[in-house]
């Protein structure tokens, strides 16, 4: 099949799942003091919200880079990306965990089920990506460019290692690993801007 309807698919979960990372801030109950206060002291909450959102924000853009790189999708190539699609509908609940929990006794606990779940999409998407090119580029388009794949596939190649350490960190230390999610997302910002650049100029 093409992968037209897989897209229209992904794209629903894509934008439900950035939708849900907002129930992440709550609304604080202050009891009659400062609302300023309350809302600066749920920082935590912004910080991880915009995280998330630009983790998937940029997993998407990479998810609509591949699928426009193949021809169509096989039975194989949707089982994959169904259990990909859970881990991106999941994000929400280890973020919410994250936001609340990072400061306290069971930050590390939350650090580690946010880094979990995202070292497992990572993991998910490494193997669509690896199963869409094998076996002579088995999904690719017949006019994919190489550079492109070849480029596409060392830039995906760190996500893994990088996930995985600031998971083992959050063992340890809830907001050094938290902060290191953060440089992960601007890491992959940046690097998809940086690689735009370079295929548009080629």
């Amino acid at each position: 099949m093409t992968t037209t309807r897989l897209e229209t698919f992904a794209d629903g979960v894509f934008a439900i799942a950035a939708t849900l990372l907002v129930l992440a801030i709550e609304v604080p109950d202050f009891g009659g003091g400062s609302l300023a206060h309350e809302l600066v002291r749920l920082w935590p909450s912004y910080v991880a919200y915009a995280v998330s959102f630009a983790t998937i924000g940029i997993i998407w853009v990479n998810h609509h880079t591949v699928l426009g790189l193949l021809r169509k999708a096989d039975r194989t190539f949707l089982f994959i990306n169904v259990f990909f699609l859970l881990c991106i509908a999941f994000i929400p609940f280890p973020t919410k965990l994250l936001a609340t929990y990072v400061r306290s006794d069971n930050g590390q606990a939350a650090a580690v089920a946010y880094g979990l779940t995202l070292t497992l999409t990572a993991v998910l998407f490494t193997i669509m990506w690896r199963y869409a090119i094998g076996g002579g580029g088995r999904l690719l388009r017949v006019d994919a460019d190489r550079r492109e794949v070849d480029g596409i596939t060392r830039s995906y190649g760190p996500g893994i290692a990088m996930y995985a350490t600031a998971t083992v960190v959050g063992i340890f230390q809830a907001e050094v690993s938290a902060a290191l999610y953060a440089a992960i997302a601007l890491f992959y910002v940046l690097s998809s801007s940086l690689f735009g650049r370079e295929e548009a100029v080629a």
